[in-house]
């Protein structure tokens, strides 16, 4: 009888499975090597034809027979469980009082969390623009306040934090490296197509020193052409 993991997948089907990939894989890689090698080791045109089409269907008909068994096979390794191993706390789903004490239930829910913890957005930027030029650019968090006490944007406080006051200061070292005033499309296009580099702010390690952090702030600095990060010193 084939062995069946605790988790519900059936090892011996899973082994067979592994092999019917490799017989497939085979069976495909002679069709192509026959369409490869074309009408050969026949004198007359007729008997090459005649010959390159019963190999060709031969290849096809092993490829299928290899593709149903791969098939079945599939059918048979089972699924994983659903339930996630806690080990020694796995134990607390077996108290009877689990409507009076849903301990486990509360610590799968925070295991299946766990996993889906995502890296969320981090900053928010400012573009006060007149007309097709860009005039500032005030960077701040993703979780600091952009709105005045009376509800107009806030296009004058600095951030609170010092990274997003130096992306502020690069940002304006930007618009200056990118000024064409007779292109100013180009202009906006650059500039946001720089800014977009610092989704992964606190991400990239610097290039130089490849370290994350410096005197406590990761690398601020965006290479204007290759928006490679760079910490403030590592620059020069």
């Amino acid at each position: 009888m084939a062995d069946v993991l605790s988790v519900g997948v059936n090892l011996e089907a899973f082994s067979q499975a592994i092999n019917a990939i490799q017989a497939l894989r085979s069976s495909v890689s002679r069709v192509f090597d026959c369409l490869k090698d074309g009408m050969r080791n026949k004198e007359t045109l007729e008997g090459r034809e005649k010959a390159f089409i019963a190999q060709f269907q031969d290849n096809l008909h092993s490829v299928n027979r290899d593709l149903n068994e791969l098939e079945r096979l599939s059918n048979l390794v089972g699924k994983p469980s659903e339930n996630h191993p806690l080990h020694n706390s796995g134990l607390l789903s077996l108290d009877p009082v689990q409507d009076k004490t849903p301990l486990y239930s509360q610590l799968l829910q925070a295991y299946k969390w766990s996993n889906k913890v995502t890296l969320g957005k981090v900053l928010k930027v400012i573009v006060v623009m007149r007309s097709l030029f860009i005039d500032r650019t005030i960077v701040k968090g993703f979780s600091e306040n952009v709105y005045t006490e009376d509800g107009k944007l806030d296009i004058w406080s600095k951030s609170n934090y010092q990274v997003f006051q130096k992306v502020t200061d690069h940002a304006t070292t930007a618009l200056l490296h990118y000024q064409l005033p007779q292109m100013p499309d180009v202009v906006v296009r650059s500039f946001m197509t720089w800014l977009r580099s610092y989704i992964k702010l606190f991400q990239a390690p610097c290039q130089r020193c490849g370290k994350f952090l410096q005197d406590g702030l990761p690398p601020t600095w965006r290479d204007f052409r290759t928006l490679e990060a760079f910490h403030d010193t590592c620059r020069q």
